[in-house]
């Protein structure tokens, strides 16, 4: 199977809902005291992460952007949610890192100082990137 740059937006939403998923049943996890569990939705929420910005790389390299039509106020929303998403998904990844780093060196009460602040903001992206990707490709087309 041959995967064209054109499909990759779609894939890449794919990735984000995939994110989006192992976040919150990796959250309900630990909330259950179920470690094994969380570290299997946690590490399967990074590898989709990371696949999703190489492939979201990849497309951007060859395409460029995708301008939002002008649609008056729903170019505002979008914007709204454009917005904040670049610049926190620019923070989530060294928080992502920190995170890890600090789980990875059974530094657990760290680990979860910094999960408190990495979890709201890679849910925020994640749930975005797949909201933008509707709104840019399917939603409100020119």
């Amino acid at each position: 199977m041959q995967i064209s740059i054109e499909s990759l937006p779609a894939i890449n939403s794919t990735f984000n809902a995939l994110s989006t998923i192992c976040l919150i049943s990796g959250y309900i996890a630990i909330k259950k005291n179920n470690k094994k569990v969380h570290i299997f939705f946690m590490l399967s929420a990074l590898l989709w992460s990371t696949v999703f910005l190489i492939c979201y790389l990849i497309y951007h390299y060859h395409v460029g952007s995708k301008p939002f039509p002008d649609l008056g106020w729903i170019k505002t929303l979008y914007l709204f949610i454009l917005i904040p998403h670049i610049i926190l998904a620019a923070v989530m990844v060294p928080l992502i890192l920190k995170t890890f780093w600090h789980a990875f060196r059974s530094e657990f009460i760290l680990h979860k100082k910094w999960a408190k602040i990495t979890l709201p903001i890679w849910l925020y992206v994640s749930v975005t990137g797949v909201l933008i990707y509707f709104m840019l490709y399917h939603w409100f087309l020119p």
